[in-house]
């Protein structure tokens, strides 16, 4: 098949090539992989499993040089058939082990059509320094003038100089101070949010990738383009339209209502503390689209979810043109997790976080922390240099988080997220603190869907909604009991289906394209970039050998996922957000729910160790060998 250049060369999904930088010593060096990594492993944090087991010797502290950073597009991103999103990979400073975060935008596109499957940073510069990617030119330049500048404002400036085409992954000021719920942004907005990895971004003086390409896409062969537009007639079209219209800002009225959505830092109650009236300030077609100028999508996506704002005319927000539309996710973390339903004050909270560099979850999620802290007088006034941190307060909030993005009095308390702030605050404001393992819990209540527990605590990495969608997509993913409250035989089923992730997940598809698309077709696409013969039983193995190599690494340095402590408010021990509404009485059998996917898994019960047998059958002996020596 010709390739997308047109000159009868064979071109395939992948390179062939990767970029590893060592910025202790400037050194930069081409290695170029096995087509058997890409076929066992895909791409994104697949291949970045490998990379990290192999190449991080265990017990490395994770701001330390010798830990890698890795940014991995997926196996699909760059080609026609629904490849967006690209991956870091870490050792996480927020959890102590497996870390990784995923993200879409352009960047994970450019990076491939310029030549590269991923690009893997280790050491530490001796000054701040980019990274600048033109095609195979690739040279470290000085960031010294970059230093200390918001995420989007970086961007832009290192657009001016390389070109608009030019796409830039970067970390704002909260990477730059290490803040360990700081991300890796790309563009104006779009951030690889989780795990810390902006932190060891910064740790190593790393302030931005830079790529430039001249490819337009890769393999888009008349094969694959009738393919994608087959592919496209057979999208759900109503969820499309949804997603199309409002993004995931659409079901955030809803999700305040039905028990899908924390509110008052688990502890209230949608229907009491964020009622009909006051979700509906935040209502996604009536009271944010009307502030969006333009649609927009992430890199060739068919389904643009996002939009761009208008300027702010609002003073006290103000956030500047072409800001994102706010997800779910940050409405959510900070409106009903901190009770503010403005809309305006949630656009500018989302743009601050954007700016600094914040994992928007986080984020929010430290800040109902800290209104919490505050209104049981573990804060005061004189903690919060006069911050009235009460519930609905939105200018409080916005200070609060310039406060955090700048390490200003009370920002600098908090800036590493609720579990390291509960440790230096003491005086049991643990208590209020909505995390997992060190990272804060997403906007997805498991009382509603069981799974989300077994997710949020079994996971290598904690409190991660992410790592499991679960609609029945193929038919080797058992179904669920339909009842939320029968908690028997989910095990199976969520095996399936987080190990199905994996395989959307290293493949490079959105999670909201896998909502509405067949993806029955999955190893078809594979299939068309790469020459192979892949079928489904195939690409469900992938997706298990990087759920094992994941946690095979999160228990190689020293994690156990089964001893992490769960909040109360959240599995239902304690009725504080389900004393009435949907959830009223609902209390999760979380021994059960752990018990039965361990076992589906073969992972040890007490320790979450995968058994041997399970590694050696997914041809991972040397990682068997390491863990049960």
């Amino acid at each position: 098949m010709a390739d997308s250049n047109g000159n009868g060369a064979v071109e395939t999904g992948y390179n062939g090539k990767m970029l590893v930088v060592d910025l202790s010593s400037g050194e930069i060096t081409v290695e170029n992989p096995d087509e058997s990594l890409y076929r066992e492993y895909l791409g994104g944090y697949g291949i970045g499993a490998r990379m990290l087991w192999d190449r991080v010797p265990a017990g490395v502290d994770p701001l330390a040089p010798e830990n890698m950073l890795g940014m991995l597009p997926g196996l699909l991103t760059g080609t026609p058939l629904f490849g967006q999103r690209w991956q870091v990979v870490c050792k996480s400073p927020l959890t102590g082990g497996w870390g990784d975060a995923n993200c879409g935008g352009d960047f994970g596109g450019v990076l491939k059509l310029a030549g590269w499957d991923g690009v893997v940073f280790f050491g530490k510069a001796d000054r701040p320094t980019y990274l600048l990617v033109e095609d195979d030119n690739v040279e470290l330049r000085d960031a010294s003038d970059l230093w200390g500048t918001g995420a989007i404002e970086s961007e832009m400036e290192l657009k001016g100089r390389h070109g608009k085409r030019a796409s830039v992954a970067n970390i704002g000021q909260a990477g730059e101070t290490l803040s360990l719920i700081s991300g890796v942004c790309n563009d104006h907005g779009r951030l690889a949010a989780r795990s810390g990895v902006g932190a060891v971004m910064g740790s190593k003086n790393l302030k931005a990738v830079v790529a430039v390409a001249e490819r337009k896409i890769i393999s888009q062969t008349p094969e694959t383009i009738k393919m994608l537009r087959a592919n496209l007639d057979d999208m759900i079209k109503p969820l499309k339209d949804f997603f199309s219209n409002f993004g995931t800002t659409g079901i955030t009225a809803g999700s305040a209502l039905n028990g899908d959505s924390p509110v008052k830092n688990w502890g209230g109650v949608g229907v009491v503390d964020f009622p009909q009236e006051v979700a509906s300030q935040i209502d996604g077609g009536s009271t944010i689209n009307p502030k969006m100028e333009k649609k927009y999508g992430c890199w060739h996506c068919p389904i643009a979810c996002g939009a761009e704002s208008v300027e702010s005319t609002n003073e006290k927000y103000p956030y500047p043109h072409h800001t994102h539309r706010p997800e779910y996710e940050a409405m959510a973390s900070y409106g009903t997790m901190n009770l503010v339903n403005d809309p305006d004050a949630l656009i500018y909270l989302n743009h601050l976080c954007n700016e600094y560099g914040f994992d928007v979850i986080s984020a929010g999620v430290t800040a109902s922390f800290a209104i919490e802290c505050y209104e049981a007088g573990i804060l005061t006034k004189e903690d919060t240099d006069g911050l009235e941190l009460t519930w609905g307060n939105a200018e409080a909030v916005v200070e609060l988080t310039k406060m955090m993005g700048e390490r200003r009095g009370i920002g600098d308390v908090l800036a590493d997220g609720v579990k390291v702030a509960a440790e230096r605050i003491g005086a049991d404001s643990d208590a209020f603190g909505m995390h997992i393992g060190g990272q804060e819990l997403p906007m997805h209540d498991p009382k509603l869907q069981p799974e989300f527990h077994t997710t949020y605590k079994l996971d290598p990495t904690p409190g991660r909604h992410t790592q499991y969608e679960g609609n029945r997509r193929v038919g080797t993913i058992p179904p669920a009991p339909q009842d939320s409250k029968d908690y028997n035989g989910r095990g199976d089923h969520h095996k399936a289906a987080s190990e199905y992730m994996h395989v959307v997940n290293a493949g490079g598809m959105c999670q909201f394209i896998m909502m509405t698309a067949n993806t029955a077709n999955i190893p078809d696409w594979f299939n068309a970039v790469t020459g192979w013969d892949m079928d489904i039983d195939e690409a469900m193995q992938v997706g298990e050998r990087i759920a094992n190599l994941r946690m095979a690494y999160e228990v190689r340095e020293g994690g156990n996922p089964r001893q992490r402590p769960v909040p109360t408010r959240v599995t239902g021990e304690t009725n504080e957000g389900t004393h009435t509404g949907p959830l009223e009485g609902v209390n999760l059998d979380t021994e059960r729910l752990e018990v039965d996917f361990l076992n589906a898994c073969d992972w040890d019960a007490d320790t979450c160790k995968p058994s041997a047998a399970k590694l050696e059958s997914l041809g991972l002996p040397e990682v068997a060998e390491a863990l049960h020596a």
